[in-house]
């Protein structure tokens, strides 16, 4: 299996990027081929042009050049993890501009969908699970991101996963990158051994 792996960080070497190569390794481990895409180093622009914005009246709109290729990207690939921080209770916005811009009409919803492909989302999060849970904010992202974007656009086969606790300290930190590896090595089988905890 061949796997995008878009990583959303303004600083490669901040902790998600650590996540991504975590991943990334599982994932080379298991004998599948990774493809990493770096958004912010590649200076994706998430602002909606007029050349990308969804034609509700004509089928097959010719997108723009930037969004064509990273509609290649995803095409050439069998599923893709996305690897961001949680920044309010969401993802980034640059990650929210990729997917309104490259993820459109009659491409990945409406005549056409991605139902061809698997979906990971990994939300680092700061703090720890049960603040989530007491608050709602893990079924409020998980409606949101896996029903909203994942499930919406034909992706049976989507989901969200959030690695707790990335700012507690160190011995949380590693525990994320060794689970960000499981997941990695266990992607071909349900996004890793720890996704029987959900």
């Amino acid at each position: 299996m061949r796997v995008l792996v878009v990583l959303v960080h303004p600083r490669r070497a901040a902790f998600c990027g650590a996540v991504a190569v975590a991943l990334a390794e599982g994932l080379t481990a298991s004998g599948h081929g990774v493809e990493i895409a770096d958004l912010h180093a590649e200076g994706f622009d998430p602002d909606m042009p007029e050349a990308d914005e969804p034609d509700w009246d004509h089928h097959d709109k010719r997108y723009s050049a930037a969004v064509l290729a990273e509609q290649a990207r995803i095409a050439r690939n069998d599923a893709m993890a996305l690897v961001f921080p949680v920044w309010w209770w969401s993802m980034p916005g640059l990650l929210k501009g990729w997917i309104d811009r490259v993820w459109n009409k009659d491409w990945a919803y409406g005549s056409r969908k991605l139902t061809d492909k698997k979906a990971l989302m990994l939300g680092i999060a700061a703090t720890g699970a049960e603040l989530y849970a007491r608050r709602g904010y893990d079924k409020a992202m998980q409606v949101q991101l896996e029903q909203g974007i994942l499930h919406y656009c034909g992706i049976a086969d989507g989901r969200l996963r959030l690695l707790y606790g990335s700012l507690e300290n160190d011995v949380a930190r590693q525990a994320i990158l060794a689970e960000a590896r499981a997941i990695g090595v266990g992607f071909a089988d349900g996004f890793g051994t720890a996704e029987a905890a959900r």
